[in-house]
């Protein structure tokens, strides 16, 4: 197998839609890792709202001005995906003890099929503890207020996929 690089970290995710708690989270593991690779992930469980082109387009322009955040949509095991892209590094975020349980045993499967790849655990800032994709969406759907839970582009997107009208001061 070809060598992984530690300084390389894969960010899996449905991000359905992206929110600033995984946006904060990444910023932040910008400063550990020197590449990150925000993946999409295409199948999942989950009733998406918008369409995995969608929402690789709204991570691509949230991040459009960090060459080492590098969007890509992935639709296959996850380790394999990883170990493709010879990244060493599974990052994972946890917003509460809650989040630790399911994360843990993901992370001890992948290091089963894995020993080579280690996965990061990263806790949320206290701000976005709150936060997740479904919440936002629920809450937009019902035509609540999501500006400043998740990047303008989003907010923009949500707009016209529920056709909504609601718009966000600067900083979005």
């Amino acid at each position: 197998m070809a060598e992984l690089n530690p300084k390389l970290a894969v960010y899996p995710g449905t991000f359905d839609p992206l929110t600033m708690g995984h946006v904060s989270l990444i910023r932040r593991g910008r400063k550990v890792f020197e590449d990150i690779i925000l993946a999409i992930a295409g199948s999942t469980p989950k009733k998406t709202l918008f369409s995995l082109d969608e929402r690789v387009a709204l991570a691509k322009e949230v991040f459009r001005d960090d060459p080492h955040i590098i969007v890509e949509s992935f639709d296959s095991l996850l380790i394999d995906y990883v170990e493709a892209k010879r990244a060493g590094v599974i990052m994972r975020g946890l917003r509460a003890v809650s989040d630790f349980e399911y994360e843990f045993q993901m992370a001890l499967m992948n290091r089963k099929l894995n020993r080579d790849i280690e996965t990061v655990f990263m806790m949320t800032d206290f701000r976005w503890m709150y936060l997740s994709s479904t919440i936002v969406k629920e809450v937009a759907q019902y035509g609540g207020d999501v500006c400043g839970l998740v990047p303008g582009p989003v907010v923009k997107a949500l707009n016209v996929k529920l056709g909504l009208g609601y718009g966000c001061g600067e900083g979005a």
